[in-house]
């Protein structure tokens, strides 16, 4: 290799490490992109329905979010944080009645194989009993509470910086979405830009498509939800159901914490409602998977579920949680570039070298 390719290559390698070590920085930025790209879509439906100028419509999309907003602050928001706030308290003794049962189930299977109520079992059952705590033992979890709370506090100052941080790019992305683009573009070689551009127009348009198909995906999933608990006679109903649709965006890990919630609610009340609350959730996840989502995502690229699963694993282990709170973004994102640079680009154009033709 010459001397320019070298240099070439060091300075990939370089700047390879540098995002590694920028990785969650990077990962706010995608965030602030993928929220840039839905203001940009809604400014796209506004600007052709209404057929006016770009930065009118960019106004009056700001100024009906900012009205979806305040009406959500307002009626929606409130008593959500009421009901979520008694399941958070509810949580602790569905746990306990959990326990109890499971204590329960062991002194009588220690009965049935031992004879007596001190049996080879017994260990298991005070494993679960809850000792009391004495003034020593309050005194330091006080003493270990407090530090929690402060860095807790540390966490949620650092969680509002970050999210300020993620609307402001995003605002200021939605406001000069190809100004951007082309600066982005300056980082391709030149010989291949026009290529690139196109490339990014598709994942823009793959973004969209996922991003219109999950919020009425969600919002499909949150009122089957709470017409079921509702039919059910659970209580805490608009709880439950904001949390089933706002975790339905996370695929596979959100569906199955959005269950827990309302199945500790039903536990309380009776044992069967919490096994006809894990069956209406299976109901509604079957139809949003079977019905719902190829209804509505016709357009979108289909990921399988096995790389979504994939995706998943691998952007946490990189990101951390945004990485699977972003996972599906993500890999769609990734299936665009993977399709259209790898394959078309590189792959499908790869010919294998002639053979000296015999004398």
């Amino acid at each position: 290799m010459k001397f320019g390719q070298w240099l070439g290559l060091i300075s990939l390698v370089a700047a390879l490490l540098l995002l590694w070590s920028l990785r969650e920085t990077v990962v706010l930025i995608f965030a602030a992109v993928i929220l840039a790209m839905a203001v940009c879509t809604l400014v796209g439906t506004v600007q052709q329905r209404l057929q006016c100028r770009r930065s009118l419509a960019l106004g009056l999309s700001l100024l009906a979010l900012v009205l979806v907003a305040v009406i959500v602050a307002t009626a929606i928001i409130p008593p959500f944080l009421d009901q979520f706030a008694e399941l958070l308290h509810q949580v602790p003794q569905a746990g306990e009645r959990v326990a109890r049962m499971v204590r329960g189930a062991i002194e009588s299977g220690s009965r049935m194989l031992y004879g007596n109520r001190d049996g080879g079992l017994s260990w298991l059952q005070q494993e679960l009993t809850v000792s009391p705590q004495d003034p020593s033992a309050l005194t330091s979890s006080l003493s270990r509470g407090i530090p929690r709370l402060l860095g807790l506090a540390g966490n949620v100052g650092n969680g509002l910086l970050q999210t300020l941080f993620v609307v402001a790019v995003a605002l200021m992305v939605a406001a000069q979405p190809a100004a951007y683009r082309e600066a982005l573009l300056l980082l391709v070689p030149s010989f291949y830009r026009r290529r690139f551009r196109t490339v990014l127009l598709q994942c823009g348009e793959a973004l969209s498509a996922w991003m219109v198909g999950v919020l009425i995906s969600s919002v499909c999933v949150g009122g089957l939800a709470a017409i079921g608990l509702w039919l059910l006679g659970v209580k805490l109903v608009a709880a439950c159901a904001v949390l089933a649709g706002v975790l339905n965006v996370i695929p596979n890990v959100g569906p199955t914490l959005s269950t827990l919630f309302p199945m500790s609610v039903a536990l309380l009340d009776s044992p069967w409602k919490a096994v006809a609350v894990l069956g209406l959730y299976v109901v509604v996840q079957n139809l949003e998977s079977y019905l719902i989502t190829p209804s509505v995502m016709h357009h979108q690229l289909r990921l399988l579920p096995g790389l979504t699963l994939c995706a998943q694993l691998l952007f946490t282990v990189l990101f951390g949680p945004m990485g699977l709170v972003l996972a599906l973004p993500l890999a769609v994102c990734l299936q665009v570039l993977l399709k259209e640079v790898l394959i078309h680009d590189v792959l499908n154009r790869w010919k294998p070298a002639r053979l000296p033709t015999p004398p």
